[in-house]
């Protein structure tokens, strides 16, 4: 296997009112082991009303490698994205939610979600969401062999084509963790790597604090196009997800697809 990735990649990031063009050079390489393997944990500086601040080599890192935390053409669109390492019964209302309101999402699933949720992950398909790679044990693929990722890539892939017929096309890396060589792995596997521009401390189920809570905490924050990051787990987005679908399209957001990223 040899990829040629010998071009300079500029992405732009908007930033207080200004675009910042950081611009990164990926080195060519014929094995893996070649590429940088200092992990990275995605983390950004949330700002109300407008795009968060982020670290820009990581991010021109992820642009080259095919990767999006959010969609930088400045429409007024809105990404709809839940992590599914488990089901704590909320995933069916929050698919209701989507039905009524006709918004589409993406659901990034681990291996035993894909195996043990058989409705729930036959009615994301069939309800047109997208179904996410987010590995079959939820490992840290910054910190992981290149043999583990690539396995722990395919067999959930694998499982999802023959469980569902659907072929994975987007892939969240676990804690938001990624290096150069993970990056470069699942590109070429065919994954586009997916972060986030908004997120929330909303996974610990034992720390809910009500749909007020989460209405509050999501809103002020959202810009043009944001990738929203949500936990399925969380009572409180379930309660709230209708009430923020419907506050963001009175102030004239469109939910899209992270099919039409890029």
């Amino acid at each position: 296997m040899k990829a040629k990735l010998s071009v300079i990649l500029a992405l732009c990031l908007f930033l207080g009112g200004c675009y910042s063009v950081p611009t990164y050079d990926p080195a060519e390489y014929t094995s893996y082991e070649e590429l940088d393997t200092v992990p990275k944990n995605w983390g950004l500086v949330k700002k109300k009303g407008t795009s968060p601040e982020v670290d820009a080599s990581q991010a021109a890192m992820l642009c080259a490698y095919d990767g999006y935390y959010m969609d930088t053409s400045g429409k007024k669109v809105l990404y709809l994205t839940f992590d599914e390492g488990y089901e704590n019964g909320y995933t069916a209302k929050i698919l209701d939610v989507l039905a009524v309101n006709k918004v589409p999402a993406a659901f990034f699933v681990t291996g035993p979600y894909l195996e043990k949720q058989t409705e729930l992950i036959c009615r994301m398909r069939d309800e047109g969401h997208i179904i996410g790679n987010h590995t079959v044990n939820h490992i840290n693929m910054a910190v992981s062999g290149t043999d583990t990722v690539k396995t722990e890539l395919s067999e959930l892939g694998d499982m999802c084509e023959e469980l569902y017929g659907v072929t994975m096309e987007y892939v969240r890396p676990p804690e938001g963790a990624f290096c150069e060589r993970s990056l470069a792995i699942s590109r070429d596997m065919g994954y586009k790597t997916v972060l986030w521009s908004f997120a929330y401390r909303d996974w610990d189920i034992n720390a809910q604090q009500g749909a007020q809570y989460a209405y509050q905490s999501v809103i002020p924050y959202l810009h043009d196009g944001a990738v929203i990051l949500l936990h399925a787990v969380s009572s409180d987005n379930a309660e709230a997800l209708d009430d923020i679908i419907k506050y963001a399209k009175k102030e004239g957001y469109r939910f899209a697809s992270l099919n039409e990223l890029g």
